[in-house]
């Protein structure tokens, strides 16, 4: 039975600009655990992690699973647009509102607000 989630982890051939920008201009916390080869990040209750998964058959630049939750979706796109982040327009749902970015790497991660009620 599963209990919860892991992680989630982005495969990048340069762990150190990777962790650079998660920390720098997407604003994640570092976990304890960063070294050359790994990082992790604390994202609520769930961790998010950096590392090479070429020798696993992932290649660096293919992934898109990690939505992060924010306050204010559009502070937080326009943040990030300024920063020269790569990143849509915000898309509204009956449910929420997100907007996809892409990592130096290729990797595309979104921010997303839940819609109150």
């Amino acid at each position: 039975m599963i209990k919860e989630m892991a992680f989630v982890a982005y495969s990048v051939r340069d762990v150190a600009a990777a962790t650079a920008f998660y920390r720098d201009v997407v604003g994640l916390k570092p976990s304890e655990m960063v070294s050359d080869h790994w990082a992790e990040f604390d994202v609520g209750t769930a961790t998010f992690g950096l590392g090479d998964g070429t020798p696993l058959g992932i290649e660096p630049g293919s992934c898109f699973s990690a939505t992060f939750e924010v306050d204010d979706v559009d502070a937080e796109h326009d943040r990030l647009k300024a920063a020269g982040v790569t990143i849509s327009d915000v898309h509204d749902t009956p449910v929420c509102r997100v907007a996809f970015a892409t990592d130096p790497e290729g990797n595309r991660f979104g921010v997303h607000q839940r819609k109150k009620g």
